[in-house]
């Protein structure tokens, strides 16, 4: 097994976790304080781990470029986070997380038009699944 498959299987596993955790730890709680809670325990932790991996670190390293778009994926970040809180503690958890999910279907256009990647079958067929299932709950009545 490759190890790019072995990382997205592990964030899909970690995702699903965080997801039924904060649902949990929402009830009574203003969610984006939780997110802020949420935001600040990440930033250690990523820094402890940087900090500990890579003796040598250099930000000033970093181009123009790479501080752009690390601010902007920042900021989309945040905003994602945020909606999606306050989806999760009025919302069925499922539900929220397979809308979330939906974002797959932008994901694979936007790497298209952004990041000149190819659109192959598989990728379609199962972007289109992935839609095709956040449609049938959004519309099921």
């Amino acid at each position: 097994m490759q190890l790019w498959l072995i990382y997205a299987l592990l964030s899909a596993f970690f995702a699903a976790l965080t997801t039924i955790f904060a649902k949990a730890g929402l009830k009574d709680v203003n969610s984006d304080l939780a997110t802020a809670i949420r935001t600040t325990i990440v930033v250690v932790i990523t820094w402890l781990i940087v900090f500990f991996r890579y003796k040598n670190v250099n930000l000033s390293s970093l181009s123009k470029n790479n501080w752009i778009y690390l601010v902007l994926s920042a900021i989309a970040t945040g905003a994602s986070w945020i909606f999606y809180y306050h989806a999760l503690q009025i919302g069925k958890t499922a539900e929220v997380s397979v809308i979330d999910k939906g974002s797959l279907a932008l994901v694979i256009l936007f790497s298209f038009l952004f990041l000149s990647e190819p659109l192959t079958a598989k990728v379609l067929v199962s972007g289109g699944l992935v839609l095709a299932g956040m449609l049938v709950l959004v519309l099921w009545k």
